[in-house]
């Protein structure tokens, strides 16, 4: 298994940008990583990003010096098996409610003794010829990042207690679904909102956990930097369609 520069980069204490990528395109995560962000987020929740389609980005990820992580579509061990087996290095998970559900994620991202991952000669294994399975088996437990997603306050509720769980390494708090289960979708400005990402601040200050938040700007990316969140993602179609309207509008045509 590759190390995981990413970890790397977060235990040492420094802040790492990524490019949430959600459709199927080897190309466009090769791009991210040629241009220097330190994660693509490959998002099969929200798009039509199959296991085989990852398969691609992520080989594309690491061929262009950026690491490779999936959001998976569902907290269950089969999808977030599927999905690592290509050789990410770690799994995002959303809608993580309670302790109960931050141990499933653990249990399905980690091998025994931590968790009960399916084990096989898969690519991430080196396809069983590069190192015995049980050098994989500790290096994968070691490096693949553990990530769950905080966007309801039932999660905000119970986080004193998900921050128990052992092997959590990061937080990512998703603003558009935290708003809505408040009755307020969209409305990421409003003081009830900030309030809520203001609490998931202060119960995390202190742990060893993460804390991470997705931005559409540089202007926001700097502002929950200064809050203490040292790992920031962004949108690629956001990017892409900033850059273009920037660009077509200094076009004299």
């Amino acid at each position: 298994m590759r190390p995981n520069e990413l970890k790397r980069k977060l235990r040492a204490g420094q802040t790492v940008v990524g490019c949430f990528v959600g459709y199927p395109s080897a190309e466009t995560v090769e791009i991210c990583g040629l241009a220097g962000y330190d994660f693509v987020m490959i998002d099969a929740e929200h798009g039509p990003i199959t296991p085989e389609s990852a398969y691609h980005m992520v080989l594309a990820a690491e061929a262009s010096g950026t690491t490779p992580l999936v959001r998976v579509w569902q907290n269950a061990q089969p999808v977030i098996l599927r999905y690592l087996d290509s050789g990410a290095a770690g799994a995002m998970v959303p809608q993580v409610n309670s302790p109960e559900e931050a141990e499933a994620v653990v249990r399905a991202v980690k091998y025994h003794p931590h968790g009960r991952r399916g084990m096989a000669g898969v690519r991430a294994a080196g396809f069983g010829v590069q190192q015995p399975l049980r050098s994989y088996i500790e290096e994968a437990n070691r490096e693949t990042m553990v990530i769950v997603q905080v966007e309801s306050m039932q999660t905000v509720e119970a986080l004193p207690r998900i921050l128990e769980v052992p092997g959590i390494d990061v937080l990512y708090v998703g603003p558009n679904d935290l708003s809505q289960s408040m009755g307020l979708p969209g409305q990421l400005e409003h003081p009830e909102v900030q309030a809520a990402i203001e609490r998931v601040i202060a119960t995390a200050r202190g742990s060893d956990v993460t804390l991470a938040m997705f931005v559409s700007s540089a202007e926001a990316a700097n502002r929950e930097i200064a809050r203490g969140f040292r790992m920031i993602g962004l949108s690629a179609a956001t990017i892409l369609g900033s850059a273009s309207r920037q660009l077509l509008a200094a076009v004299n045509r």
